[in-house]
């Protein structure tokens, strides 16, 4: 079996019986091109040696110089490639006995200061081209709930309760949950536009649409949001995945209990989510700067 050949099954696996995101069948397809490009070309799956892969390790992290998490992600998706794949093909599992180890490096979420987040919530005069009012409760909504973009996207009008004060949000790894919005002016948002969207006669069930009255893409939400934040004046690029960040930290400082959080995020584990309490040690490291303690205790 050839090797893209194999990768098809496995992507078919994926999609059907694990039922995985979109998002991780586009990740595992272009990691498994990616291993395909490096071989010889028409190399089938049972000719592929150790040696093999590890020369492929060895190329992206010498080479090619990939960053660790683009390493382990890729070694990731090969093992279960393989142990879909020698279940198959019957064909000897590699990583068996090759357990290859790539430092992981710890780094910090980036999450917006408080000054960047009210920018973005206060009202603003919206030019046509960078959003609407739809679009600026799809951010409130990110920045309330901390939902991932493609969680987003794939809202359904009858997930919104009928008060607006709760979404079913359907997560990663087939893993619903629920989150709730506190703010009242959000649930009356969600409320209204939920409302609209039944009214309507289009026959998409998206909660978020575009201007084709089609859903709306997480690409889409990405451009919109960097060109609206240049719009507020916030300098930096601001991505779909800073606002969950910003949810994350500013519920870890204000006290929210950290499994409370967890769940919110929808992370299937909690140490996941402890990377935003060293968010939380930054921000007391700067209130100590600010409270200059040490200049009031040498002023005589």
């Amino acid at each position: 079996m050839q090797v893209m050949n194999a990768a098809n099954e496995f992507l078919r696996f994926c999609k059907i019986e694990r039922q995985l995101s979109q998002n991780t069948l586009e990740a595992y397809e272009s990691d498994l091109t990616d291993l395909s490009h490096s071989l010889p070309k028409d190399m089938s799956i049972s000719q592929i040696s150790l040696e093999d892969l590890k020369q492929y390790l060895q190329q992206m992290v010498e080479r090619r110089r990939l960053s660790p998490a683009t390493v382990r992600r890729r070694l990731a998706c090969l093992r279960a490639f393989y142990r879909y794949i020698s279940a198959l093909a019957q064909i000897a599992d590699p990583f068996l006995e090759w357990r290859p180890l790539v430092p992981r490096r710890k780094r910090l979420p980036r999450a917006l200061s408080r000054t960047e987040t009210s920018s973005l919530l206060s009202p603003h005069p919206i030019p046509e081209r960078t959003g609407s009012v739809t679009f600026l409760t799809a951010i409130r909504v990110m920045i309330s709930t901390g939902i991932r973009v493609s969680e987003l996207c794939s809202i359904q009008v009858d997930d919104v309760s009928p008060d607006g004060s709760a979404i079913r949000i359907r997560g990663k790894g087939s893993r619903d949950r629920i989150v709730y919005v506190a703010d009242q002016d959000l649930k009356n948002r969600l409320q209204k536009h939920a409302v609209d969207r039944r009214r309507s006669d289009t026959t998409c069930h998206a909660l978020f649409l575009n201007r084709l009255e089609l859903r709306l893409r997480p690409q889409s939400i990405r451009s919109r949001l960097r060109k609206y934040a240049g719009e507020v004046g916030i300098t930096r690029r601001v991505t779909p995945h800073m606002l969950r960040h910003t949810a994350a930290t500013l519920l870890i400082e204000t006290g929210v209990d950290i499994r409370f959080v967890q769940r919110l995020l929808g992370h299937s584990s909690i140490a996941t989510t402890e990377i935003y309490t060293h968010v939380s040690d930054e921000a007391l490291r700067m209130r100590l700067e600010q409270a200059k303690i040490l200049q009031m205790l040498s002023t005589p």
